[in-house]
């Protein structure tokens, strides 16, 4: 393999920056080059921010990048998040000529974490599903196999990862949608703490559920690119990166921990999900293998293992409520406004907004008690391991070949029973590729950890990460 820009990580393309081996024009053309050829294929990119990002990054480059944590490494925001100066429209042809006059916080963070970003990847329409197939446009492709989807809905930003058009991205997770994509396509994808993240990550979304995320290709990257958003100028720490001296790792908590990768820590083992007595949850061989592989890993890795079960009473009707109750708020009323709407958007909306008022408060008092259970189950443990998902990639138009709402609904569950739970009990998560199944494609498996407690969660990915070796596998048609 010929070395290129995009084969470095973006701790890497940091560090080259700031030493001078590189300029941030030169990562930002490599990566725009890269947009342009291979992006046709693929679907990633909604938008392309060609002339702003050249712009950026000859700035930085007059004036040195600094010490913001990402400063000059090229990246992406999600096209649900709005960008003042271009047409946002949340994946919707509802908004698809809405021009933006502000910013969200979440690109006002990004920008400030230094980082150039190029656009916006491609989501389904509000983020309201586990794949990304928007109607009118081509949906997102699974850099392994370009026959499949890429999940959702940060599927745009897991396969632009994955295929080397930039080294990391920003996603949003309110049910998995951070996790899903990146699990499908092989990468690592990280749901913070709810609140760790200032500009999306708390109480701004409806229930708690939303919280702005990296993904990534390797632990670190993603560690680092939490670290930044979590402070985004970097004013109240130093950046840490993999070639600072060991006494300068110490300053940044989480990807310090995702370097050192150290500590034996107490593992409880999830197989059954709170989907299992409403949903007929089948877990795909290639799915169990992955959480095989992961459990005799860190089996071997001398960590505690513990069979552990989740109560999940009520837990199916409470997140429908919530699901479907966040939803009434997209901003359509006529009937010509709700006839631009996608048929699986316009009936969420439409169940959300006939909910009677005390069935929504009914689901959130349930919510909170749902996390209050979740937190005292899973108190024993250090890190909570489940499989990733449940079914492999599908085949593109699997999850609307019959286009009823509810089974739409009950497939995308059937996929990924093991992700909306963690958004509910506010808690972190992590996916991580744990090698690659009989036909070549990833496998992964997901952590769950504490209240605030990343590090100890992104230390044992780093260890499952060293064992299976997986951030220098990547998919040959993109590489």
């Amino acid at each position: 393999m010929v070395f290129a820009l995009h084969h470095l990580s973006a701790q890497e393309q940091w560090d080259w920056v700031h030493r001078g081996d590189a300029t941030v024009v030169e990562l930002v053309e490599h990566a725009l080059g890269r947009i342009a050829e291979l992006d046709p294929r693929l679907g990633a990119f909604a938008r392309v921010d060609g002339d702003r990002a050249r712009e950026r990054a000859a700035a930085l480059d007059a004036t040195g990048p600094g010490a913001a944590p990402l400063a000059g490494v090229p990246t992406a925001e999600k096209e649900l998040a709005r960008r003042a100066g271009t047409r946002s429209g949340s994946g919707s042809r509802l908004l698809a000529d809405a021009f933006a006059t502000r910013s969200d916080r979440i690109v006002d963070a990004l920008d400030a974490t230094g980082a150039v970003s190029l656009g916006a990847t491609t989501s389904p329409e509000f983020g309201l599903t586990g794949f990304s197939e928007p109607a009118g446009r081509a949906p997102v492709r699974n850099p392994w196999d370009v026959s499949l989807g890429a999940g959702g809905s940060s599927g745009g930003a897991a396969a632009a990862v994955a295929a080397g058009l930039v080294a990391f991205a920003v996603g949003s997770d309110g049910g998995g949608s951070v996790r899903i994509p990146a699990a499908s396509c092989g990468v690592v994808g990280l749901k913070p703490t709810r609140g760790l993240v200032p500009a999306q990550g708390g109480q701004d979304s409806f229930a708690g559920l939303v919280s702005a995320g990296p993904i990534a290709r390797t632990v670190a990257d993603a560690a680092m690119v939490l670290d930044a958003l979590a402070d985004p100028t970097g004013r109240r720490r130093r950046p840490v990166f993999a070639t600072a001296p060991p006494t300068d790792r110490d300053a940044g908590p989480l990807l310090g921990a995702a370097i050192r990768g150290e500590g034996r820590f107490s593992v409880g083992v999830l197989r059954s999900s709170v989907w299992d007595d409403a949903v007929d949850i089948r877990i795909d061989p290639e799915c169990a293998g992955a959480l095989d592989r992961a459990v005799a890993a860190i089996a071997d890795l001398d960590h505690g293992l513990e069979e552990v079960a989740l109560p999940g009473e009520r837990y199916p009707e409470l997140f429908r409520v919530l699901w479907q109750a966040s939803a009434a708020a997209i901003p359509a009323s006529t009937p010509e406004e709700l006839a631009l709407l996608e048929p699986y958007t316009r009936a969420v909306l439409e169940r959300g907004r006939a909910l009677p008022v005390p069935t929504v408060l009914e689901a959130l008092a349930a919510a909170a008690a749902f996390e209050r259970r979740t937190i005292a189950a899973f108190d024993p443990f250090d890190v909570v391991l489940t499989p990733a998902l449940a079914l492999p990639p599908m085949p593109l138009g699997w999850f609307t070949f019959d286009p009823d709402p509810d089974v739409v609904f009950d497939r995308q569950v059937q996929a990924a029973p093991f992700s909306s739970f963690v958004n509910v009990a506010g808690l972190p998560a992590v996916t991580v590729p744990v090698g690659a199944t009989d036909t070549g494609r990833p496998a992964g498996v997901q952590l769950i950890g504490r209240p605030g407690g990343e590090a100890a969660m992104l230390s044992l990915a780093r260890q499952l990460e060293r064992r299976f070796g997986w951030p220098h596998r990547h998919p040959p048609a993109f590489w």
